[in-house]
């Protein structure tokens, strides 16, 4: 792979439009993208700086998109993960997933019903089902949750 072309801070300006344009990114994934392209770093800072300041980069903004668009596939144990590691903090994943209690039930019983359609017939189908909801990101209250609500709708 070929190094990156230097660009100038102008060009760069340009490049980090370009990336926002196509959707929201946290401010360490646009300084991540524009590093390869800047002469130095400073350059890259002084743009995230300058776009921050403008509200073209929010890392609030960039977790309410990226929760609104992944909460029906994953619990918000994996959605927090997820955020972390794109560069928002603790702090502001917990204060937008905290909200979504009764949506995260709801995912996971849409989730559940999606791979496994009935409810277990033993013990080991059960740790199955709960082992797939986990990895999925879902609490372990919720996972309960979704079993003792499955179990009441096949006692009916």
């Amino acid at each position: 792979m070929e190094k990156a072309e230097k660009k100038t801070e102008d060009e760069l300006r340009a490049r980090a439009m370009r990336l926002l344009a196509r959707r929201e990114h946290t401010r360490i994934e646009l300084g991540r993208k524009l590093k390869p392209y800047a002469e130095n770093e400073a350059d890259v800072n002084t743009i995230l700086e300058d776009f921050t300041a403008r509200g073209l980069v929010s890392d609030a903004r960039f977790a309410e998109q990226y929760i609104h668009s992944n909460q029906k596939k994953f619990g918000n144990i994996k959605l927090a993960y997820s955020l972390r590691e794109k560069g928002v903090s603790s702090e502001v994943a917990q204060a937008l997933l905290s909200d979504s209690k009764e949506a995260e039930l709801a995912a996971a019983r849409d989730v559940w019903q999606k791979k496994f359609r009935e409810p277990p017939k033993d013990a080991a189908e059960k740790a199955k089902q709960m082992r797939f909801l986990q990895s999925r990101g879902f609490t372990s209250e919720t996972i309960r949750k979704v079993f003792k609500a499955s179990r009441h709708e096949a006692d009916e």
